[in-house]
């Protein structure tokens, strides 16, 4: 009898554990399941095999309208934009919000050195030609920007206007290049793993203050990335709420922790923070070459209490020509959660040539 119910208890046990389902070769996909009934997102999925990989994409409003090309940042994915479809769409937009590799419904690879920042790049920039996207409106927040500015310096005639939003496109020359990268890995790997009690504390002196000093969002940033690297099953939600000041409720929780069944499938997230100094000189280049000789409308839209990306807000201020700035009052990072239709509604305006200003909103 004492053999059978070990044997019982441990069927059971190994039937609840969550395996990989991996589809080739270090590739997995999340089973359709863990998207079923999410909150407030009813969109129907797309799909597109690029590079091996099932790209998951929304394509939402009418297809002959000019597009607008939502790319959503670190750990989320394209539930992110849910409260900005309908009123893109109800005024007569294409929307088209794509999940990046790792993310969302698209395939992720599960080891993170699989992961490049280019990768992301190219990835993208084949989706957005083989939809064949043309006077497009682009929005990006977070990696949204990083990714998003790449694939519009790069296929900049596929594009009519640009917003952006708590993002940006570090960039370096030569040697200080380099020995950005390397010393930020340096310092990544000196920090170690980094608990998230930590990193919370670490977030709270830098965003909670007044005027943080470069030395605090120094080393927050670089404990993000170790926190994130060194992580074997990130907390996504726990990440959202405490960098964008975003309190979640357990439904959106369950959302955005749906596409990882397990830290397996959270390779992309892990490492996305530690690729960021590892294409400066190329968007350098991009950054002289497409950005400052920039002629589209160019909206800059910072959350007014913004602290991740504040400091690279100044490029797009004074390397952009003539861009229209305006702040989103009361908005931390994750400005689509705390201001999303009522940003929606401004890039509307934007896009229609009306006057936009700034927002004064009440946070979620």
């Amino acid at each position: 009898m004492k053999n059978i119910l070990i044997a019982t208890l441990l069927f059971l046990s190994l039937n609840n554990l969550s395996f990989a389902e991996e589809i080739a070769p270090g590739v997995l996909r999340t089973p359709d399941s863990r998207f079923e009934n999410l909150q407030d997102y009813p969109f129907e999925p797309n799909y597109m095999e690029i590079d091996g990989l099932r790209i998951h994409y929304l394509d939402e409003g009418p297809k002959d309208a000019n597009p607008i090309v939502l790319f959503h940042g670190e750990p989320t994915w394209s539930y992110l934009y849910r409260k900005m479809i309908p009123v893109f769409t109800e005024a007569g937009h294409r929307v088209i919000v794509p999940d990046m590799v790792g993310f969302g419904k698209s395939d992720k690879f599960n080891s993170k050195y699989d992961y490049s920042y280019k990768h992301h790049i190219d990835v993208m920039k084949e989706l957005i030609v083989k939809l064949d996207i043309k006077n497009a409106t682009h929005f990006g927040q977070d990696w949204g920007g990083l990714v998003g500015l790449r694939v519009v310096a790069e296929l900049p005639d596929r594009f009519a206007r640009v917003v952006v939003s708590n993002t940006g496109m570090p960039a370096r020359e030569g040697f200080s290049a380099w020995l950005f990268e390397y010393m930020t890995k340096l310092i990544v790997w000196w920090h170690g793993d980094i608990t998230f009690d930590e990193l919370y504390a670490e977030s709270r002196i830098a965003l909670t203050s007044e005027n943080p000093t470069p030395a605090q969002g120094a080393t927050m940033f670089s404990k993000w990335i170790a926190h994130s690297y060194y992580s074997e099953d990130m907390d996504i939600a726990g990440i959202i709420e405490v960098f964008g000041d975003a309190p979640l409720n357990d439904e959106e929780r369950r959302a955005y922790e749906a596409p990882y069944p397990s830290g397996e499938y959270k390779a992309g997230a892990h490492v996305w923070p530690y690729l960021i100094p590892t294409q400066l000189q190329e968007n350098e280049k991009y950054w002289k070459e497409v950005y400052e000789k920039w002629d589209k409308p160019f909206l800059v839209a910072f959350g007014g209490e913004e602290r991740v990306t504040l400091r690279m807000k100044d490029d797009f201020v004074n390397r952009i020509p003539d861009p229209t700035v305006i702040t989103l009052g009361g908005a931390g990072h994750f400005v689509q959660e705390q201001a999303g239709p009522e940003l929606a509604q401004i890039i509307n305006d934007f896009i229609a040539g009306k006057e936009v200003t700034d927002l004064e909103a009440s946070k979620k």
